[in-house]
């Protein structure tokens, strides 16, 4: 396997150029800023690409209500790129392994969200954030591809102290939003991703995170007993109050895990996989 990676600087990107080295699969990195078609085909040709692996895409920073200004940017990031991507890995006969998000969902179904549910946090189902209806559409661009892998992640976290990690994002704030979530362990996630490629399971949409769900107050509960945090954190009166301080809604939601676990894959429980992060934390 020769992967061309998209995006080998940001936070999951990195973990990806991480894994594969450490794999022993040789991985190419090329930036997505201003990449074009032509450029990327010769890319290919030249090193025998047989895969892409797209991690770039445009968050906005520091969070997504930075997306409802730079609305070209996000546009162009999670929409246009991807669809580039489709369209040279459909004409090379090539696999493309896309980083998406499970924020495309908002409020919660028994059993959670599955992959056959159509996205309600878009931009045919609004309200929704314009990253989220980026994202959703971002999908939408892939979806006549037939060899593809479309990995829904959900809220990282991980050991190390980072603006991107969860954890770290909680305790910036004096006050949370307290609401049950999915989580996706950064390192976690990126092996199965990994895993789904070398052992060529179905192609398809997955959601992966890890097993269960959790709270705010439940994280913030782990937090103060493994990092000996005084901070006394205060929460939002309600959705409501929250909602009218952010330029953007937010999406708190479950997915489904179950199609991931039926080919094989599986995740931790998320309780235990916090426990793990938080027991080895690095400031």
């Amino acid at each position: 396997m020769k992967v061309l990676l998209f995006g080998s600087t940001g936070y999951i990107g990195h973990e990806f150029e991480r894994q594969l080295a450490d794999r022993g699969i040789g991985s190419y990195p090329m930036s997505a800023v201003d990449a074009k078609m032509d450029e990327i085909d010769r890319f290919i040709v030249s090193f025998k690409i047989d895969t892409i692996i797209n991690c770039a895409g445009y968050t906005g920073k520091p969070n997504v209500d930075t997306c409802e200004l730079e609305k070209s940017e996000t546009l162009s990031g999670n929409v246009v790129f991807p669809r580039i991507l489709a369209t040279v890995c459909e004409r090379r006969n090539l696999t493309l392994g896309h980083v998406s998000s499970g924020c495309i969902y908002n409020g919660y179904k028994v059993g959670g969200f599955t992959e056959e549910d159509e996205p309600n946090f878009s931009f045919k189902h609004q309200p929704c954030s314009f990253y989220s209806g980026t994202k959703a559409l971002g999908e939408e661009m892939l979806s006549e591809l037939p060899k593809k892998y479309i990995w829904r992640l959900r809220i990282p976290f991980e050991e190390k102290n980072n603006e991107r990690n969860y954890i770290s994002k909680l305790l910036k704030y004096n006050t949370l939003l307290n609401a049950k979530n999915s989580l996706s362990n950064k390192k976690e996630y990126v092996k199965v991703c990994l895993d789904s490629l070398q052992k060529e399971v179905p192609f398809g949409i997955y959601n992966i995170t890890n097993k269960g769900h959790v709270t705010t107050t439940e994280v913030v509960e782990l937090i103060k007993k493994h990092l000996k945090i005084d901070k006394e954190f205060q929460y939002f009166e309600s959705l409501e109050t929250f909602n009218s301080i952010v330029k953007a809604p937010r999406s708190n939601t479950i997915l489904n895990t179950d199609k991931l676990e039926k080919v094989g894959l599986k995740m931790s429980d998320v309780h235990e996989s916090l426990e793990q992060c938080l027991t080895n934390w690095i400031w």
